[in-house]
């Protein structure tokens, strides 16, 4: 069993139990995983257990994994039965033996680990800068931070994407139309906090892509628009003597209904929508 989860591969979080030590405390079981590189596995079905200082290694369960075991005074040493190679080597310390697994694992692990957890704060703390988040872990701000030097050795992708800008739309100015009320722009809004004398509190903005003439009509609400619109189409198509060829607008439910279509259908009028967000 082990408490570094960066010493196992094949790692399989699923909480099981809690594991008895000496003294009656207990560890909780956070997963199990293999020690090895690669797809080459020295140690199965190793614990990874909370907060546990020291790795514990079971000699019986390696000598089921087929390994020999050699205790000498000063070291101990691990051979692979089949192919007879050394696998571990321990040494003594006081009356026990402590082994290296770190040679087994590979080098770049470790610095991939580290690499990560730089980036993983910068991304905890809402992508702060490495520069502050060095002066943060020098002058211990945050509980927890862990002594890395933090470099900014690559791109992150969410801060690059925060700081994009889209072009900004340039003014045209030939006129697309060729006569009257060939393209109307719609808009509504409101409602006003002071009720109008007529009982009012939206306006229907109606704007004349040819002439840029503005008309404005007051309402009392907003499912209010299309009778006011229907009867603007019929007044101002007689008085200018031509006919609305195409309305555009938001997709605001008072111009996206069934009403709306209907009219414009049965008028043959082209109802286009303005994109949001962007309407230009």
């Amino acid at each position: 069993m082990t408490g570094e989860a960066f010493q196992l591969i094949n790692l399989k979080w699923k909480p099981a139990g809690f594991v008895t030590y000496g003294d009656n405390n207990r560890g909780r079981i956070l997963g199990v995983g293999d020690i090895g590189s690669g797809n080459k596995v020295i140690i199965r079905d190793v614990l990874l257990v909370e907060s546990l200082k020291h790795s514990l290694l079971n000699i019986s369960q390696l000598c089921d994994c087929g390994y020999k075991i050699t205790f000498e005074p000063e070291q101990c040493i691990i051979i692979d039965s089949e192919s007879t190679e050394t696998v571990l080597v321990g040494k003594r310390v006081s009356n026990v033996y402590m082994l290296n697994v770190s040679s087994i694992i590979p080098s770049m692990n470790c610095l991939l680990s580290r690499d990560n957890e730089s980036w993983l704060w910068h991304r905890r703390l809402a992508h702060i800068h490495m520069h502050h988040l060095n002066r943060i872990a020098s002058k211990d701000l945050v509980i927890g931070l862990p002594k890395l030097k933090f470099e900014r050795n690559k791109l992150c992708e969410v801060c690059q994407k925060g700081k994009q800008t889209k072009n900004s739309f340039k003014p045209i100015n030939v006129v697309s139309t060729t006569r009257p009320l060939e393209l109307l722009h719609m808009d509504l809004f409101g409602p006003s906090k002071t009720k109008s004398l007529g009982g009012n509190y939206y306006g229907l903005v109606i704007v004349d892509d040819y002439s840029w003439f503005t008309w404005t009509l007051f309402i009392a609400t907003k499912d209010n628009a299309y009778l006011a619109f229907k009867k603007f189409a019929k007044v101002i198509q007689k008085e200018k003597v031509c006919r609305i060829s195409t309305i555009k607008s938001d997709h605001g439910g008072e111009f996206q209904n069934e009403r709306f279509d209907k009219f414009c259908e049965k008028h043959g009028i082209k109802h286009n929508f303005s994109a949001p967000r962007t309407p230009q």
